[in-house]
């Protein structure tokens, strides 16, 4: 019954489409539909009523398999940008960490030393101007110069000979020693906080810009080398913005002076 129920699918199929068409498009009654359908195909209209009859009763069609090769392909598709986007290429994002690696401690820094579990050791200090620090049972250390990391490692180096094992931690609290000094006829001559690539145009530009009268072609910073010389070094603003003599945009130091005459 299955196998003739199966054979015969294809023309009560087409019989039945024919019979919907011919009962929707041209308006028709079943009857007259059935008596079209006969002149056409040249099938009695007993057997019309037959399949018809076979069709409704007879539970066994296979049922079309939904397709889920697309939708398994568009779910593919969907989550390849979300999964793409958690990979990162190397070198992308700069981590927090490294920068403070590459901090140099200076004069007037304030530091926090902690040493767990030795609150007699632990204490908050500041960068003395000789650059050096001082703590019990260590004494004095140098801390100018420094990176927080290497001046951990120095002083855990010092503890261990009174405490097992010391762990020891150095936080840059306050940071005073990286900064610049602009003078002269600027809208807001003062101190400022030196950041990584700071330059004599930020300079200007952080203080306000100039005021009237300032000689803008006869800028220069002054800079004190480690031996003590002082260095005067020229900038011409015109020229700068200009595009021209760009060299003279120099990276500015901690402790630069920008006089602007």
């Amino acid at each position: 019954m299955s196998a003739l129920c199966f054979d015969a699918v294809p023309l009560v199929k087409t019989m039945w489409e024919t019979v919907c068409r011919q009962l929707a498009v041209k308006n028709l009654d079943l009857e007259e539909t059935m008596n079209t359908y006969e002149r056409i195909v040249s099938v009695p209209k007993s057997m019309l009523l037959s399949t018809f009859v076979l069709l409704i009763s007879v539970p066994c069609w296979p049922q079309a398999q939904p397709d889920n090769t697309q939708s398994h392909s568009q779910t593919a598709r969907l989550l390849e940008p979300a999964e793409a986007s958690e990979e990162q290429s190397p070198g992308s994002e700069v981590k927090p960490a490294a920068l403070q690696g590459n901090f140099l401690i200076g004069s007037d820094d304030v530091l926090a030393v902690n040493v767990w579990k030795e609150a007699e050791i632990s204490r908050t200090v500041t960068v003395r101007p000789d650059g050096k620090i001082s703590l019990p049972l260590v004494g004095e250390l140098q801390a100018s110069t420094k990176t927080p990391k290497q001046l951990q490692e120095e002083i855990s180096a010092k503890l261990s000979a009174f405490v097992t094992e010391p762990a020891v931690s150095v936080i840059v609290q306050e940071i005073h020693s990286q900064r610049f000094n602009i003078l002269g006829k600027v809208d807001r001559p003062g101190s400022y906080p030196l950041t990584e690539q700071a330059t004599v145009l930020d300079a200007i530009a952080i203080a306000g810009g100039f005021r009237d009268f300032a000689k803008q072609k006869s800028i220069y910073v002054l800079r004190r080398q480690n031996d003590g010389v002082q260095l005067r070094i020229a900038f011409n603003y015109k020229d700068v913005i200009q595009g021209k003599h760009l060299d003279q945009n120099i990276r500015l130091q901690s402790h630069d002076t920008v006089v602007v005459p």
